[in-house]
């Protein structure tokens, strides 16, 4: 597989679909901010251990999740290309702002260790509010993510790729978690998306190295594709 780069990028790009979201929904269930106090600094500092093993599997679905985006634009280079380019770009950037937003978990527990919850939050919003973290880390980045994945799963359904209810599905657990507070009502909508994209995901390992090729654009006459320039040069 590893010498071969259709069936390595169709396995991984499938693997990715499925342990990313996977990762995200199994960070919520082992959040103590999921089932404790609302304050991260309190609630971290009551298990920071499960605080840290919950920041580094958020940070790293994120990071996983932008790579996968490449496997979901693959597939729409019949159709939707330009839609796929321009979607797919923003939500990579969406996903890995989100990731570097994580680094902000640990300084919470740290600051919650040694200031009244109430300073904590202080001291963290201060930090947060710079100009330089709204505008470099968090806004319009984190939005891209969000809405961004939605929006490009709907060119994979038009592409005929995916089902109707793949893009419906993880669009609703997106956007309703920017309405709903983060808890428990969490845990059922990253569960939802992880079995939404984790069916992508399975649906790609199981495609035939042949299915996967097909999607690069060969019609037009003298186009080279890696594999027909690995096959000269062989």
């Amino acid at each position: 597989m590893f010498k071969d780069s259709a069936d390595f990028r169709r396995v991984t790009s499938g693997l990715l679909l499925i342990v990313a979201p996977l990762l995200q929904a199994i960070a919520v269930i082992l959040d103590p901010g999921t089932w404790g106090d609302e304050r991260e600094a309190v609630s971290f500092a009551e298990n920071p251990a499960l605080a840290q093993v919950q920041s580094v599997m958020y940070h790293w679905a994120y990071l996983l999740m932008a790579i996968a985006v490449f496997g979901l634009l693959h597939v729409m280079r019949r159709r939707a290309v330009v839609f796929g380019h321009i979607a797919g770009s923003l939500t990579i950037l969406g996903y890995i702002s989100l990731s570097g937003l994580l680094m902000t978990d640990p300084v919470e527990w740290w600051l919650g260790q040694r200031n009244t919850p109430e300073q904590a939050q202080r001291i963290l919003d201060e930090m947060l509010n710079l100009p330089g973290v709204v505008f470099g880390f968090q806004m319009p980045w984190l939005f891209f993510a969000i809405f961004g994945l939605p929006v490009l799963l709907i060119g994979v359904w038009r592409a005929g790729f995916a089902h109707w209810w793949v893009p419906l599905v993880v669009g609703v657990s997106y956007l309703a978690s920017l309405v709903v507070p983060y808890g428990p009502v969490t845990v059922p909508m990253w569960a939802a998306a992880a079995v939404a994209l984790g069916r992508l995901g399975v649906k790609m390992i199981r495609m035939s190295r042949e299915e996967w090729i097909s999607y690069y654009p060969t019609a037009a006459p003298g186009r080279t594709t890696p594999d027909s320039y690995a096959n000269t040069t062989a």
